[in-house]
């Protein structure tokens, strides 16, 4: 794998950036565990915790598909939507309060690219089957 390690990389920085927010907050004397109710950290949470529950699995399927031989700039165009997604999406979430912007489409691009890239692992795991020649 080529192109994927590097998105993996990028995402990796970007999930220690909004880590480093919510770490950030709890040493100003707020909550060490859970959000205390207060808005601005719950905001902090949720925009590290959303980019860890879909991020993985993402990668995880744009890994699989390169494997799988899908040509490189689909490859790029996956992990460059991704990144851009997420970037939105943590933007929107973890820095400002009103990027409804952000929110919208990073969520929009994201659910795009499950529902893209599931169907493109199931066309590749079926292909064999299609291509097979006929006895």
């Amino acid at each position: 794998m080529t192109v994927t390690p590097i998105y993996a990389g990028l995402l990796a920085l970007l999930y220690l950036a909004l880590s480093a927010r919510v770490v950030q907050m709890r040493g100003k004397g707020m909550p060490s565990l859970g959000d205390g109710g207060i808005e601005a950290l719950q905001r902090r949470i949720r925009g590290h915790a959303n980019f860890a529950e879909y991020v993985p699995l993402l990668l995880l399927l744009m890994g699989i598909l390169e494997l799988g031989q899908l040509p490189a700039p689909w490859v790029h165009a996956i992990g460059a939507t991704l990144l851009v997604a997420r970037l939105l999406h943590g933007y929107a979430l973890s820095f400002s309060m009103y990027f409804k912007f952000g929110r919208f489409w990073g969520t929009l691009l994201t659910f795009v690219l499950l529902a893209a890239c599931g169907v493109l692992c199931l066309c590749q795991s079926f292909a064999p089957f299609w291509l097979a020649p006929v006895a």
